[in-house]
């Protein structure tokens, strides 16, 4: 099976190193704020001085000292090497398409796109003109992720039988609003996180079950799950948008035949490692663990793997094939793609 997933070896921490190679900084540029992790990327990018130069926002409110410009002066901006795009979903795919035939990377925030065949023409684009994109998913870079999927890779947990995963809130009126539009609703804006680390698992499901059984009476589809069926592994994505301690409840779960890994809350660093026999530098049976979590959700971590990919110093762990396979599942799981 982890051979199948072999560019789980780029996912240790060594990806995210805080140090930028001799030269000049990359200079980026953001498109769109209206994203709900777009204040906190522009955020980790003027974090990260010694990597990136931010040479401004296009958008039609930007952020204090960020040159306001407008997407045609941003592309073509002088050396300038990637874009984030952090727009709202409907219009993130011919966003991020618009940046790759211009010759940029590009870090596209989550999902990426309504249809499968835009996003999947838009990711296959950017493979043939030798661009990155990046996709916004901050849980590749937690440190407790990192450790599970290193503990996957290296076998301390031996065949994977089972993944549960939830992750959840007490939606306000304007998130549920917000999600109401969407053809998925929640699972499709909010679970597209734990599918893609389940992916990075377990490769791309034989088949993907949806269940919804909304609690409010707006029509939104607010409490859903999935199950994503393997040869000889199951895994259960719920996301319940009407869970008042959604937060501290949202976890990731694996289990094999020699070992589980449990990770609550889901970007806390806690995690609960239980092992047949000692690995790596864990002990044989039940740990607790308590993983240092930097501030910025791992966003400062995707924008340091970023700016190593863009030098040439190493390939980015989640290729086209990988994230064309979330995409579908995210839309399977969520019934919009049956």
């Amino acid at each position: 099976m982890m051979k199948r997933r072999s560019f789980l070896l780029a996912c240790g921490s060594a990806a995210v190193a805080a140090h930028a190679s001799a030269g000049t900084r990359l200079r980026i540029g953001q498109i769109g704020t209206e994203h709900a992790h777009a204040a906190g990327k522009m955020d980790a990018m003027r974090a990260l001085p010694e990597l990136w130069e931010v040479v401004g926002v296009a958008a039609k409110k930007g952020y204090d000292g960020i040159p306001l410009l407008t997407e045609e002066q941003l592309l073509n901006t002088p050396d300038l090497k990637a874009v984030a795009v952090e727009t709202v979903v409907e219009e993130s795919c011919p966003t991020a398409l618009r940046c790759i035939q211009a010759g940029k990377h590009v870090h596209l925030d989550k999902p990426g796109a309504l249809k499968h065949d835009d996003f999947k023409a838009m990711r296959l684009e950017a493979e043939k003109r030798g661009l990155t994109v990046q996709m916004g998913y901050m849980l590749r870079y937690n440190p407790a992720f990192e450790l599970l999927f290193q503990a996957v890779r290296e076998g301390w947990l031996g065949e994977i039988t089972e993944i549960d995963a939830a992750m959840g809130k007490l939606a306000e009126p304007s998130t549920r609003g917000s999600i109401g539009k969407l053809p998925g609703g929640g699972l499709f804006e909010l679970g597209c996180h734990i599918i893609d680390a389940t992916l990075t698992i377990l490769g791309k499901p034989l088949s993907v079950t949806p269940f919804s059984t909304p609690v409010g009476n707006d029509g939104v589809k607010d409490n859903q799950m999935a199950v994503l069926q393997y040869a000889k592994a199951t895994a259960t994505i719920r996301v319940n948008h009407a869970d008042p301690f959604g937060g501290p409840r949202r976890r990731f779960n694996v289990t094999g035949t020699e070992g589980t890994f449990e990770i609550v809350p889901l970007e806390s660093g806690k995690a609960n490692l239980s092992l047949t026999k000692a690995c790596g530098s864990y002990r044989k049976g039940v740990q607790s663990l308590q993983l240092d979590v930097p501030k910025g959700r791992r966003y400062d971590g995707e924008f340091m793997d970023l700016a190593k990919v863009i030098r040439g110093e190493k390939k980015l762990a989640w290729d086209a094939a990988h994230d064309i396979a979330v995409h579908e599942t995210v839309l399977r799981a969520s019934g919009v793609w049956k």
